[in-house]
């Protein structure tokens, strides 16, 4: 199985959600409109529902088990910069199309970098981590954008938009599953990430200058 998996101590979800000044923030997520590889093509988000079936990096299709719904901004007062979503212009990613993610939300790299440290070509970063890469930037997102968070079994990593990969959390664990060993994908911390893609910047202008 691909995409940094590992057997450990179970954690609990972050929340996905937080006030501020009444606003409600989604720092995880899809926002409505982003396309992901199902059983029937390519799927806006918010078109799915619970039993559909959805391709992922390591196993196949896989049907949802539940499908959330949120808001990201109810506020009148403009979004704080820290939940600014991330920008990821067409192939910066794999991805075919212009693609808009939540800070927080789990994307699948292939990196030289994370082979030669943690022995897997493969890492999940905070979107927000890879500001600077490839033409990705922060911008201040739209307001009373619909969020739908994409629930599995079990951790999933899917493909959006024609090709970037998005990681998908399991749902929060029960007290039965608590000190019971998974297997999943772990999110690189911001300090180990930050210097994960200094190297994938490093990477690209070698690869792009044909060494």
């Amino acid at each position: 199985m691909f995409g940094w998996t590992r057997t450990q101590a179970p954690q609990r979800m972050p929340e996905l959600s937080a006030a501020w000044d009444g606003g409600v923030m989604t720092t995880r997520g899809h926002l409505a409109g982003t396309r992901v590889a199902t059983a029937m093509g390519w799927r806006a988000v918010e078109a799915l529902a619970a039993g559909d079936m959805v391709l992922t990096f390591d196993a196949g299709l896989q049907p949802l088990v539940e499908v959330r719904r949120d808001i990201f901004w109810t506020a009148d007062a403009p979004v704080p910069a820290a939940y600014h979503s991330v920008f990821v212009p067409a192939g910066a990613l794999g991805n075919a199309s212009d693609l808009e993610l939540l800070p927080d939300q789990g994307v699948l790299v292939e990196s030289d970098a994370a082979c030669d440290a943690y022995g897997d070509p493969f890492a999940v970063l905070p979107a927000k981590s890879l500001d600077g890469f490839c033409g990705i930037r922060r911008i201040s997102p739209r307001m009373q954008i619909e969020i739908i968070t994409l629930v599995f079994a079990t951790e999933q990593v899917i493909y959006a938009e024609g090709g970037a990969l998005l990681h998908c959390l399991r749902p929060i664990l029960g007290l039965d599953e608590l000190g019971a060993p998974r297997a999943g994908y772990d999110v690189i911390p911001p300090r180990d990430a930050a210097f994960l893609v200094d190297c994938m910047k490093v990477e690209a202008q070698r690869y792009g200058a044909g060494a």
